[in-house]
């Protein structure tokens, strides 16, 4: 007898896991691609590997992001802009993504991806990025060749401009900090080969990877927490919140994977970020669903930090984009979390 493998799609078809093949014609819209990985044994980390696509500079540089951790508040970090690859792959199918060194390649919609690094990053640890001391110039070689295979089903978040225009207004600042278009993340198991400045390890691990294809107006965004692990027992959970707006109300989405079943949930408590610190801070959430009330504790580790960004928040936008140690019910799973502050 057939047995039907789980549709993890999150209700979108094949084609939304492909790229878009020319430039999109609104100029502000953008294809972005990013994942945070994390190896089982917690030694090494990417809390977030990134490339944001925007049309207005679609056949250019296009920007691309790179976070590394390897212990003991080390990380390494590449960014900026570089050369367009083709998106078309073998059979024809704009499958790749890519920019600089970094190279998105969907292999089965949904189920496989490849990624692949091959470049230099600024070496450095946390402390010294949170005491402005980073040298972006002591650079070595990194590389990563890894294969994705999703675990979970799609979360989706589908907000057109029709829904949008419905909305309260802060309904409507939290729906295009998210991205007026649509986006799905999943989670995922992987294999893969990491290497820094020559030395090499082959690893199993464990990360989220995510898809859009949408314009981000930014002005009212006002800070926000996202988590998200894979446990060894299956269960996962996953979760975006932004902190209350003027009237109240608030973006506050999440689910627990368990049993083979996506239960939606709300986060209750928050690890808001309100400190600076290199590792082992506070990463510990509470989610409220019908499954009742689940506690999972964490810490940080392999913490990447951004302040100050003068785009965003006139100037006074701050960013952490981390990895953590999660523990539920006596299991230990590596995640990510990103959180942000204004002011």
């Amino acid at each position: 007898m057939n047995v039907l493998a789980p549709d993890l799609s999150g209700g979108l078809t094949p084609d939304h896991e492909l790229f878009f093949p020319t430039r999109p014609d609104n100029p502000e819209m953008r294809e972005s691609t990013s994942i945070w990985l994390f190896d089982d044994a917690g030694t090494f980390g990417c809390p977030r590997l990134g490339i944001e696509a925007e049309a207005w500079s679609w056949d250019e540089n296009r920007a691309y992001h790179a976070n590394f951790g390897t212990g003991n508040g080390r990380i390494l970090i590449d960014g900026g802009r570089g050369p367009v690859p083709s998106p078309f792959g073998a059979d024809g199918r704009p499958t790749r993504l890519g920019a600089g060194p970094l190279t998105f390649e969907m292999i089965e919609p949904f189920r496989r991806w490849r990624v692949r690094f091959d470049g230099a990053a600024a070496d450095g640890t946390s402390q010294q990025k949170i005491d402005g001391a980073f040298d972006l110039d002591n650079r070595v070689p990194v590389k990563l060749d890894v294969e994705l295979e999703m675990v979970t089903p799609g979360w989706v978040q589908d907000h057109t401009p029709e829904k949008v225009a419905l909305m309260s207004p802060t309904d409507a600042d939290d729906a295009r900090s998210m991205g007026i278009g649509w986006r799905i993340e999943h989670l995922f198991r992987a294999s893969g080969r990491f290497s820094v400045a020559g030395e090499t390890r082959d690893f199993t691990g464990t990360g989220s990877r995510i898809k859009r294809q949408s314009v981000r107006p930014l002005g009212g965004f006002r800070g926000h927490v996202w988590q998200s692990a894979l446990f060894p027992d299956g269960r996962a959970f996953g979760y975006i919140t932004y902190p209350p707006g003027p009237d109240g109300r608030t973006y506050n989405d999440g689910y627990i994977f368990q049993d083979g079943r996506m239960y939606p949930a709300r986060a209750v408590t928050i690890p808001w970020l309100r400190q600076f610190v290199p590792e082992g801070d506070n990463a510990t959430l509470e989610l409220e669903s019908e499954l009742g009330m689940t506690r999972i504790e964490g810490e940080t580790l392999f913490s990447h930090f951004d302040f100050h960004n003068p785009e965003m928040a006139g100037g006074q936008f701050n960013l952490q984009q981390t990895g953590a140690r999660y523990t539920w019910d006596g299991q230990t799973a590596y995640g990510m979390m990103e959180r942000s502050s204004v002011g």
